[in-house]
């Protein structure tokens, strides 16, 4: 599970990284640029993502079960900020800012494979379907 959990990180990350690159390019970290996600609510989903990944992946190497459980915790928080995007993107998909260009399926996937993530994160952490 702690593989499977890495593999649909990794596959959020790349969705999060189409959907930073596309924000950032959009003009969407700008001032007055009529975005709905505010730049600290971006980079800040994006740097507790980013930690939980590394706190991840050390896990991994050492199979210390603070640290899984550390990981888990830093993706509460970054489950929160990210439906609060989606809840500032629905409405901002009609309008023209930055976040009106994401492409749909890229925000699907980046949700999906983000909660399977936090479920798999926390059967890990828990033990389940150790050998």
């Amino acid at each position: 599970m702690a593989v499977a959990a890495l593999i649909t990180w990794l596959i959020t990350a790349v969705g999060g990284f189409v959907m930073l690159g596309t924000w950032i390019s959009e003009g969407g970290h700008r001032p007055r640029s009529g975005t709905r996600l505010a730049p600290g609510l971006v980079f800040g989903h994006f740097a507790l993502a980013a930690i939980g990944l590394v706190l991840w992946i050390v896990y991994l190497a050492v199979d210390k079960d603070a640290l899984a459980w550390t990981a888990f915790a830093l993706l509460l928080p970054v489950a929160l900020l990210g439906f609060t995007m989606l809840a500032r993107w629905i409405p901002a998909r009609r309008t023209d800012v930055a976040e009106s260009r994401f492409p749909v399926p890229v925000v699907v996937g980046h949700g999906l494979f983000a909660a399977t993530t936090l479920v798999l994160v926390l059967i890990t952490a828990l033990g389940i379907g150790e050998g």
